[in-house]
């Protein structure tokens, strides 16, 4: 099984794994909004983030280069959900494609590599919360 966001093969490069952030309550102290004792107010859900760390590899430079720019052809404003899949078949649903950060160099030998985490957010409405 090939990962995969939109049906795009984007990762398939190289190894990758996906891992998911941080899920649960926004939490604010009440003394932050003027209430004071031991007071929590939830604001919410934390929006679920996946991220793909993983490492492109390529023949050449230029080969190199057309996987970063396949990539980074998906990061629209405003963001397009899509569905994102990892190598086990899981699939998150109306995911968008927020960031991709590359690590600080390139590594070149037999082949060409680029280290990277993507990261995905599934945006919740505000407006069908209420």
């Amino acid at each position: 099984m090939a990962s995969s966001f939109k049906g795009l093969d984007l990762f398939g490069s190289g190894p990758h794994r996906f891992h998911q952030g941080e899920q649960g309550q926004v939490l604010i102290n009440g003394a932050v909004i003027g209430f004071f004792g031991p007071q929590t107010f939830a604001q919410g859900l934390i929006e679920l983030e996946v991220f793909v760390t993983g490492r492109l590899i390529a023949q050449n430079e230029s080969a190199l280069w057309q996987l970063r720019d396949a990539i980074t052809a998906q990061l629209l404003h405003p963001p397009a959900p899509g569905t994102l899949i990892d190598l086990h078949a899981r699939q998150w649903l109306d995911m968008s494609f927020v960031s991709l950060l590359e690590q600080d160099r390139t590594d070149r030998g037999r082949e060409w590599t680029l280290g990277y985490v993507a990261t995905f957010r599934k945006m919740i409405d505000p407006f069908t919360q209420i």
